[in-house]
């Protein structure tokens, strides 16, 4: 994927459209897509609203920009470290963590991903890139279902358990009703092991 080609004829390192991609991000986090107008991101980037569309084709094109590559970061970072060769026990442990120092790190990211990665205006390759990191996820349950690892019961039930348990620890931190920690996490991470270990 390059994010490149979709900011309009502008280096990606732009500062300006780095502005607008953080007061974008914000408003999506607060308002949603289609309570954030683009004057709004203009005003809060501190831009005449025409020069939005100098970098973007539309607020469309600005949502689906911060979808691409937050969902690309978040990938890589669990990726990069994954251990392949390692036993199951560690392998979800392992991931569960880079997952969760991504939750502490960028939460607002995290947010504005939960928040989008259903949405109709999602272009062919932000859904692409989303399916992708689904796709990785139920491989590897597969593989470790395979060595009788985890649970016989549907792949992608079994990710979307663990994902859903992610996603409640994360949407309790952010309403502080339990500490938005690292530590935090990997409680939880022990109890999501419980549930789904063959």
């Amino acid at each position: 994927m390059n994010i490149h080609s979709v900011i309009a004829g502008q280096p990606h390192e732009s500062e300006k459209a780095e502005a607008i991609l953080a007061a974008a991000l914000e408003l999506f986090v607060e308002r949603g897509f289609h309570g954030t107008s683009v004057p709004s991101v203009a005003e809060r980037a501190g831009v005449a609203a025409g020069t939005i569309y100098h970098y973007f084709a539309s607020k469309e094109a600005l949502v689906n920009v911060l979808y691409k590559r937050w969902k690309s970061v978040i990938g890589a970072q669990v990726l990069a470290s994954f251990p392949a060769g390692a036993p199951l026990r560690e392998q979800f442990r392992n991931v569960w963590e880079r997952m969760a120092e991504f939750a502490v790190a960028h939460p607002k990211e995290l947010a504005f991903l939960e928040f989008h990665h259903h949405a109709s205006y999602l272009d062919a390759e932000s859904v692409a890139t989303e399916r992708q990191v689904f796709d990785f996820g139920v491989g590897i349950v597969q593989q470790a279902q395979a060595a009788q690892g985890l649970k016989d019961v549907p792949a992608a039930l079994l990710l979307e358990l663990c994902n859903g348990a992610f996603l409640g620890v994360f949407r309790a931190g952010l309403a502080h009703r339990v500490p938005l920690t690292k530590e935090t996490f990997m409680l939880a991470e022990r109890c999501a092991w419980e549930a789904v270990r063959a």
